[in-house]
């Protein structure tokens, strides 16, 4: 089964991403810390790096989601 490429499903899967990520987001900041408290301090910072990368993609669909408007 193939899904239409139409601007709203575009719209829907961009902003189930977002919130996807920000529940990844949410879910890396915590165990960063209980690594951090365990001793594991480069997989922590390793986590947060990854933190900030998925932010910057969530930027990056939110530019997405904001460009489907300037087509109509």
């Amino acid at each position: 089964m193939t899904e239409e490429c139409s601007h709203e499903n575009i719209s829907h899967l961009i902003e189930h991403w977002i919130e996807h990520n920000e529940s990844h987001i949410q879910n890396f900041k915590e165990w960063a810390q209980k690594a951090k408290k365990d001793g594991f301090l480069e997989a922590s910072e390793d986590i947060l790096e990854a933190v900030d990368k998925i932010e910057e993609a969530s930027e990056y669909l939110k530019k997405a989601k904001e460009g489907l408007f300037h087509l109509h």
